[in-house]
C-alpha cells in the first residue's frame, strides 16, 4: 500500500469565531501580523454556547484577508442541501482568491440540531457521502446530473465555477471506520479532532488503504488537526484552565479528555506535543487556545513568539 503524499511544509492556523465585521478585520490583521497561515471557524446550528453562521463569517473575513487561508473546522454538511452549499462555497472561494479549505463533518453529538433541520441523525453518514459527490460535480462548471438517494437532479450547470479548479479542497473530519473509509474514497484531506498522535497515524493508514482500493491518484493529501492548547508556566494551571473552558463548552466534565488530547503546559511542553502529531503525519495544526475568552489573543501571541520557533525544523 502506497503512503499518502503529504506536504513537506508545516502550517499553523487558529480557530476563532466572530460576530461583527470589526472583529473579523481585527482577527485577520492579527493573524497576518503574527504570521499565522490560516483562520478557521466552527459550525453548529444549535450549541451549548453562542456560535454564528460559519459561511457568513468566512465571507466577511475574506473581504480583509490578504494572505490567510480560510477554513471550516468543520461544516456539518448533512444538515444542509449540498446544492446551495456548493454555490455559497464557490462564492467564498472567489472572495478568498482561492485560499479556502472546506472542512466537513457529520456531527451528531447534538441530535436536536438534526431534528430542528428535519434530517434524521442516522442518515448523516450517507448524506455526507452523497453531499461531497454533489459538491464535486457542481464545482466542475459543467452540466451535471445526480441520481443519488437524497439529492437527485438532472442537467444542472452551476456558474461561475470556483476560483480553484474543481473547487476548494474538501477535508473530512471523523474517526470512525466509515468516516476514514469515506475520506480515503472522496476527500482531499483529513482534519481530525480529539485524537492522539497514535490514533492519527493509525487513521492515516486506514485512509491510505481506502484511497488505494478506490484507485485514486492523489497529488497531495492534506492532514490537519484541531488541537486544544493552553500555555502556562505550569502544567496543572494549564490543565485547570482548559478543563473549566471545555467542560462549559461541551456541557460535560472534560478533565480526563483534556489530559489525553490537549497540548498543555510550558511552551516547550506544547511544542513537544505538537511534534508528536507532526511525526504522526499532521502538516496543518489548527490551534484552539482554550481558557478564558479574554486570554485567547494573548495565548496566540505567546504561541507565535515562544512555541512556533521551537518547531521550525519539525518535519
Amino acid at each position: 500500500m502506497a503512503a499518502l503524499p503529504l506536504s513537506q511544509q508545516l502550517e499553523f492556523g487558529f480557530i476563532y469565531g466572530f460576530a461583527t465585521k470589526t472583529q473579523a478585520r481585527s482577527l485577520v490583521e492579527f493573524g497576518e501580523a503574527n504570521h499565522f497561515d490560516s483562520l478557521w471557524v466552527g459550525d453548529h446550528i444549535a450549541f451549548p454556547v453562542p456560535i454564528t453562521d460559519s459561511l457568513a463569517q468566512l465571507a466577511c473575513a475574506a473581504a480583509y484577508a490578504e494572505t490567510l487561508t480560510l477554513g471550516t473546522c468543520v461544516f456539518l454538511l448533512p444538515l444542509r442541501h449540498p446544492t446551495p452549499v456548493a454555490k455559497q462555497i464557490a462564492t467564498i472561494d472567489a472572495l478568498a482568491e482561492g485560499r479556502l479549505i472546506f472542512g466537513v463533518g457529520v456531527g451528531g453529538e447534538f441530535a436536536n440540531e438534526y431534528a430542528a433541520c428535519g434530517v434524521p441523525v442516522n442518515e448523516r453518514g450517507a448524506r455526507m457521502t452523497e453531499g461531497i459527490e454533489v459538491l464535486k460535480k457542481l464545482w466542475t462548471g459543467e452540466k451535471v446530473s445526480n441520481e443519488g438517494r437524497f439529492y437527485p437532479f438532472e442537467d444542472v450547470r452551476m456558474l461561475p465555477a470556483p476560483h480553484q479548479a474543481g473547487g476548494p479542497p474538501i477535508w473530512t473530519g471523523g474517526r470512525s471506520e466509515g468516516a476514514l473509509a469515506r475520506c480515503g474514497r472522496l476527500a482531499d484531506g483529513w482534519v481530525s479532532y480529539v485524537v492522539t498522535p497514535e490514533m492519527y497515524s493509525a487513521g492515516l493508514e486506514k485512509i491510505a488503504a481506502s484511497a488505494a482500493s478506490a484507485k485514486r491518484d492523489i497529488e497531495q493529501f492534506g492532514t490537519g488537526h484541531l488541537l486544544f492548547a493552553r500555555i502556562d508556566n505550569e502544567y496543572e494551571a494549564a490543565l485547570d484552565a482548559a478543563t473549566e473552558h471545555l467542560s462549559q463548552r461541551y456541557a460535560m466534565d472534560f478533565r480526563q479528555a483534556a489530559k489525553k488530547y490537549a497540548a498543555l503546559g510550558t511552551p516547550a511542553d506544547v511544542a513537544e506535543k505538537i511534534q508528536e502529531f507532526v511525526n504522526a503525519g499532521i502538516r496543518h495544526i489548527v490551534l484552539d487556545m482554550v481558557g478564558p475568552n479574554e486570554d485567547r489573543m494573548a495565548q496566540l501571541e505567546w504561541f507565535a513568539k515562544d512555541v512556533r520557533p521551537l518547531l521550525d525544523s519539525a518535519i
